[in-house]
Parts: structure tokens; sequence; C-alpha cells
């Protein structure tokens, strides 16, 4: 473990900050040169210019935004299986370490990742509505899973910074928030009833918001006058493993990892080390 990874590492009042509020705010974590290649694999990505495929996907179906789609919120499921500036952002191993650190954990393994572009202007598709990961992440066992939100440039208010309900992990929140839901007010009555805050994350280049898979978050409306970029790394604990589970319709509920990782016999590999590779400890 490089020095520089150790002395970066959540302290122990971190920790407790997080285990309390559900998310924490890291200091400057990453580098100039490796946010810079991730613009550019960005950009790679959205032009169709990648370096590999995902093998399994059908059809590139998860993939997710297209231009044909047009200047509306941008969401690209495993970007980093496809482009290699994104891969070595998503193996930068102080991203893992914290999130490790942070989730209690020995090892830290890829759950998936989002590439996220929200372009600039009062486009109401543009907002991410509250939600929690864990609500769409129900075949997982694990209930330590968090994500590590990293943005490629300043966050400011006007950006539409990822919001937080602050302690919202330690509650029942209900199945009933949607990502895709652009009524922000949703959330209002449900923090008010519970006496939480709602925190904004807003970063300067190179920090990164880290948040559990139940806490409640969103984001607002972008007014900065540029595209927000960012991707959501989505970490696994090493024991995590796929579970049988079902939709609160009572469908059986699943994720895109479960065909990707699938074994011989169907089952999902949640350690499967091309899809979900280990980022934690890092290779000696």
């Amino acid at each position: 473990m490089a020095n520089e990874t150790l002395t970066a590492l959540p302290t122990d009042e971190d920790v407790a900050f997080y285990r309390e509020n559900g998310y924490w705010i890291s200091p400057p974590l990453l580098t100039d040169d490796v946010l810079q290649a991730a613009e550019r694999g960005m950009r790679r990505h959205h032009a169709g210019d990648v370096d590999r495929h995902i093998a399994r996907e059908p059809e590139g179906s998860f993939g997710g935004w297209t231009p044909a789609d047009g200047d509306v919120l941008r969401k690209n499921d495993g970007a980093s299986l496809r482009v290699d500036e994104l891969a070595l952002l998503v193996r930068q191993s102080v991203l893992a370490g914290c999130a490790a650190r942070l989730a209690g954990a020995d090892e830290i393994r890829l759950w998936h990742d989002q590439l996220l572009y929200k372009p600039s202007g009062p486009r109401r598709q543009a907002n991410v509505g509250w939600h929690t990961d864990r609500r769409y992440w129900l075949t997982c066992s694990s209930e330590r899973m968090l994500t590590a939100w990293v943005p490629f440039h300043d966050i400011q208010e006007e950006h539409g910074p990822v919001m937080f309900v602050a302690g919202s992990h330690r509650l029942d929140t209900g199945t009933d928030l949607d990502f895709f839901d652009q009524d922000l007010s949703t959330v209002d009555r449900y923090a008010a009833e519970h006496d939480l805050r709602i925190v904004s994350a807003t970063l300067t280049r190179g920090q990164v918001s880290f948040h559990h898979c139940r806490t409640v978050h969103g984001s607002g409306p972008n007014r900065s006058g540029e595209p927000r970029r960012s991707l959501a790394v989505h970490l696994q604990p090493g024991d995590n493993h796929h579970v049988a589970a079902r939709n609160p319709d009572g469908s059986v509920a699943g994720h895109h990892n479960d065909r990707l990782t699938a074994r011989p016999d169907g089952t999902p590999d949640y350690a499967d080390p091309a899809v979900c590779p280990r980022l934690w400890p890092p290779a000696a």
C-alpha cells in the first residue's frame, strides 16, 4: 500500500460520522491527471469510441444514453468496463481504500459504475429523483454496499450537486422513491417527519462523496452554464453475493449484473473478476 493512500483514508472520526449520517465527503483524493483522463474517457464513451465491449451484454442494451436521445441527462452503466481512462479512475486504490474503512470491510470489489452527464438549463428531465441505491440492489446479500461519487470538476450549488438526506440510512424509507422521478418535493414531508437534514455535496475538484446504499439521495437541475460531469462508482464488500429476492410488487428482483456474471449453471457470481474486479486491497 502506498503511503499516500494510507494517509488519505478516513479517520475514526470520519467513520463515525459516516455511520451516523450515511455519507462522508473526503478531502481531495484524486489528481488532475486522473480527472483529465476521465474527461477524455467520457467524451470517447459518448462518441461510441470504446476499447472493448462487455461480454454477455445483449446488443449493448445496458449501455444507456446514446446521441439519439438528445441533450438530456446521460446515464451510461458499466462505462469503466468499456473505456480505459474510466477504468483507470475506478481502479484508484484510494477510492476503494476509503470505502473499505467506511464499510468496515476487509475487501472491496466493484459492483458497477454509472457515467453521469447532466446538461445545464431548465430541463426538468435532468433531475435525479430521490432514491436509495439499495432499492435497486435487492439481490445483493450485503447491507454495507456504498457509492463513491466522483465529479470531474468543482461542484457548486448551481451545478445541481448530489443531495443526501442525512441519517436516512438508519430508517425504513419505503419503496416509493424513484431515480427517475422529477418531483424533488416528494422527500420534504419525509424529512420533516423524521427531523432529517438535507445536505448538498458541494466539492472542489479531486474531492469525492461517499454514501451508504440505504441513504436517500437525489439532485436538482444544473444551472451552472456547463454540463455536470461525474462517475458514480458503486462498491461491494468482499462477502457480498447473490440472493433470491422479490420486488415490492411481487415480481422477481434482478440486476443486469446477474446476466453479466452468470456461471454456466446460470447462478450470478458477484465476484466475477471481469465484471466485479477486486479493488481493495490493491494488488501487490
